[in-house]
């Protein structure tokens, strides 16, 4: 096959489920995420539905080159990480939690490429044994991370608060800067790190906001906010997305990471 007639690497989206018109269900994936893979990231998206009655983790490795773990708004089961369920929690996704947890688990084994955005981001943190708060406005010194509830996409997604990275770290290096601007939407968020889980930025609040796997083979960078939103112009998403992408190449051309040293080994 020559360069030129190579398919693009395939990055399945993990869907969430939602009701259409109240009555029909149907998994979405958001058009923003699928446009950041294309246009930016390079891949092919296909948006996975995240239901073990349809597809298996076994199936889903075969198939794609990367995972696209997307937000959504049914946060994690907090039974997964050994908490009671409590209002504060939310609404659920049972049959996601079954497909993206032990998808992360498997993709940290085999080096294959992932990135976590919002509720992906706390999926991998529950995945490598971390827990969450279920209300991150509900904590002293904490500031509301929740989307807007008025105003436009635009409004809505706007850039809200920095993100400051540890010096030298792998996103300070990846962004060219130690700190950097984004958006905030989500009311979750990190409250013990799971195992090998590095959590290399954090916002003005100390809330931690993006985290990658210590020793992993493979891609695992992870986001609290919506690097999808304006990801062709915005300086913070396109690195991202473009080195998500750059490993999704090299996996569907079969060139396997090797598994590094873990920090503190």
């Amino acid at each position: 096959m020559t360069q030129t007639a190579r398919r693009r690497p395939v990055i399945g989206i993990i869907g969430n489920m939602n009701l259409l018109n109240e009555s029909y269900p149907v998994h979405a994936g958001g058009t923003m995420n699928s446009e950041a893979v294309s246009k930016v990231a390079g891949c092919l998206p296909i948006i996975i539905p995240s239901d073990p009655r349809f597809v298996s983790v076994a199936e889903l490795l075969e198939l794609c080159d990367g995972f696209l773990l997307t937000g959504g708004r049914p946060n994690v089961h907090p039974s997964e990480y050994g908490e009671d369920e409590t209002p504060a929690h939310g609404d659920f996704d049972r049959c996601r939690d079954a497909i993206t947890l032990p998808l992360v688990r498997a993709c940290v084994e085999r080096g294959q490429p992932f990135m976590g955005i919002c509720r992906g981001f706390q999926e991998v943190n529950v995945a490598m044994g971390g827990s969450l708060y279920p209300e991150i406005r509900d904590l002293p010194g904490r500031m509301n991370h929740r989307m807007p509830p008025d105003g436009t996409i635009e409004e809505k997604f706007a850039l809200r608060h920095c993100v400051r990275f540890a010096p030298g770290g792998v996103f300070a290096n990846l962004m060219g800067a130690e700190e950097v601007m984004t958006n905030t939407l989500h009311g979750q968020g990190i409250c013990r790190p799971g195992a090998r889980v590095v959590v290399d930025g954090h916002a003005p609040d100390g809330t931690p906001e993006a985290i990658y796997i210590s020793g992993a083979p493979g891609f695992t960078l992870s986001v609290q906010w919506h690097p999808e939103w304006n990801a062709e112009a915005d300086p913070v998403s396109r690195p991202l997305f473009t080195a998500f992408g750059a490993a999704a190449a090299e996996w569907a051309a079969g060139q396997r990471p090797v598994a590094q040293a873990m920090a503190g080994a």
